[in-house]
């Protein structure tokens, strides 16, 4: 592997691998880390890596290290930290109704499977189409929209109270 595949390797996928992990656990400092391990894990061993096989492979690589670390620290994932709404709150009660209805969203997407969370958020957050989250995730369309559908129906049935 050349300096200069990697360098290229490095800009296309880094930010979106962080994300992906950011949404499977929930830790900006944490996806930053294993970004950061699964681009290293890379270059160290000199993987060779079939064209159009990247992403697939790198997001493999991650979401394993991912798994290592929370068997390891026995990490508790906390999206009341990370997940915020932008809204513009003008009054005291407004205040209030807007906290309430974060800790409801955040109970909410904490009920949910972590592949529901992950497709979940990057469509409604990041605005990505289903067939790009199917890329992304390497699975089927189909399987994006079996999560999503999962995701909404869990999200209907909790915030609905």
């Amino acid at each position: 592997m050349t300096r200069e595949y990697f360098k290229n390797l490095f800009e296309m996928y880094f930010e979106e691998l962080r994300r992906y992990i950011f949404y499977v656990g929930g830790n900006a400092a944490l996806a930053d880390d294993i970004a950061q391990q699964t681009m290293l894990k890379i270059w160290e061993k000199q993987i060779n890596i079939l064209p159009g096989k990247e992403r697939g492979l790198l997001f493999k690589i991650a979401k394993e290290d991912f798994i290592d670390h929370v068997r390891k620290e026995k990490l508790h994932t906390d999206f009341s930290q990370n997940f915020n709404l932008n809204t513009e709150v003008q009054t005291p009660e407004e205040e209030l109704e807007y906290k309430e209805l974060s800790i409801r969203i955040t109970n909410a997407l904490g009920k949910l499977k972590e592949n529901q969370r992950v497709v979940f958020l990057l469509s409604r957050k990041e605005g990505m189409k289903y067939h790009e989250i199917a890329k992304c995730l390497d699975i089927s369309v189909k399987a994006v929209e079996k999560r999503m559908n999962g995701a909404l129906t869990i999200l209907r049935k909790d915030l609905k109270r």
